[in-house]
């Protein structure tokens, strides 16, 4: 009975997107400025690999190569230790690029197919306790230490015992409530504790293999932890499933949930609490939190390409003495977020069904695992 439903979910999943980006294309279409998608047919690619991509130019602008970790660099801009030292990631071209909106969720092999291995964004290293995070709402979401009152934060509870840091393309909707939690989304993306022996460095980004996820309750929101281990890592082909971790590993899993619980005791704060009776939750449910958080990434972006549209209809209306310059903004600002404007979706759009079709193939293997 499992093994049929997560069938059906994996297949949803694929359906679900196909038709969010066919919204997206719809909508599109009714403005000049359109988005153009090639059909999902191996003659229409001159390939063998199916998936629907793109047209190569949008709106005059080329097409960008994916992100991977194997074409990232790090660009600190600002002094070390103040408030306004950033820290962008940089494409092979040199080029500023959004951590969060341009890398994909999965990782793509040179044929341009999911590896099966999720791409994880390391924020704060392990061994280390400065609270740095994706902006993001700044635009290209550089990497950046949390302020309060004027103030960087660290962890004063201590080093923090894991590399911590979010899935790109995922965000916790607040408006979304998950019928066993009760609560909405912390309006992030989706956190990673990612447990292997090395550490990584603040805007690295490694390949993982997903375990397992807790649920943390942190002042009324749902703070979703995924627990992951880098592909390289020595303990990573020994480590496939969450109760794998408990087994080989024992304590890891109790040490993540007790630092979660007591971080913000030396603020003053009150212990945070756990949902599903503070169990770590299995790879299978696991990806269905990626999904639901993927899925609402992609309405968010597409909720902005959707105002930008409405403007522009608007200004049309103008005379022509009257009418604005066009925009060039690659960002936008939706719930008080920064997310791709229009002009900058030919940076996005390439491979978001890639994401899609990599989250259904590793559904429909989990259902099968």
């Amino acid at each position: 009975g499992s093994t049929k439903m997560l069938m059906t979910l994996g297949a949803m999943a694929r359906g679900a997107v196909l038709l969010a980006l066919a919204s997206v294309s719809s909508a599109a279409a009714a403005a000049p400025m359109r988005l153009s998608f090639a059909p999902s047919t191996a003659a229409a690619q001159g390939s063998a690999t199916g998936i629907l991509m793109p047209a190569q130019r949008l709106r005059g602008g080329e097409m960008k190569r994916a992100l991977s970790h194997e074409n990232l660099n790090s660009d600190v801009v600002g002094q070390m230790d103040t408030l306004e030292q950033r820290i962008y990631a940089k494409d092979d071209t040199n080029e500023q690029r959004s951590l969060w909106h341009d890398l994909p969720l999965f990782e793509v092999d040179a044929a341009n197919k999911p590896t099966g291995f999720v791409n994880f964004v390391c924020e704060i290293p392990k061994f280390t306790r400065k609270k740095f995070e994706l902006a993001t709402k700044e635009p290209l979401n550089p990497i950046k230490q949390d302020e309060k009152k004027g103030q960087l934060r660290s962890f004063k509870k201590g080093d923090i015992y894991f590399n911590y840091g979010c899935f790109p393309r995922t965000w916790e909707d607040p408006d979304f409530v998950h019928p066993e939690v009760g609560v909405g989304g912390d309006n992030d993306p989706l956190d990673v504790c990612e447990i292997g022996l090395r550490q990584i460095q603040t805007c690295k980004v490694r390949p993982v293999k997903v375990l397992g996820i807790l649920c943390m309750i942190d002042e009324g929101e749902a703070d979703w932890k995924v627990i992951a281990i880098d592909r390289d890592d020595p303990w990573a082909e020994k480590l496939h499933a969450i109760a794998d971790v408990d087994r080989l590993l024992p304590g890891t899993l109790d040490v993540i949930r007790e630092w979660f619980r007591t971080y913000k005791v030396p603020d003053g704060k009150p212990e945070n609490k756990f949902a599903f009776d503070e169990k770590y939750l299995d790879r299978a449910f696991t990806l269905q939190i990626m999904h639901e958080t993927h899925r609402a990434w992609a309405r968010l972006v597409k909720g902005a390409v959707e105002e930008a549209e409405e403007k522009l209809e608007e200004a049309q209306k103008l005379p022509e003495d009257k009418k604005p310059e066009p925009a060039r903004r690659k960002f936008t600002m939706k719930r008080n977020l920064s997310v791709p404007a229009m002009d900058a979706l030919k940076q996005v759009e390439g491979s978001l069904l890639q994401d899609e079709n990599g989250l259904a193939d590793a559904l429909k293997q989990a259902s099968m695992g």
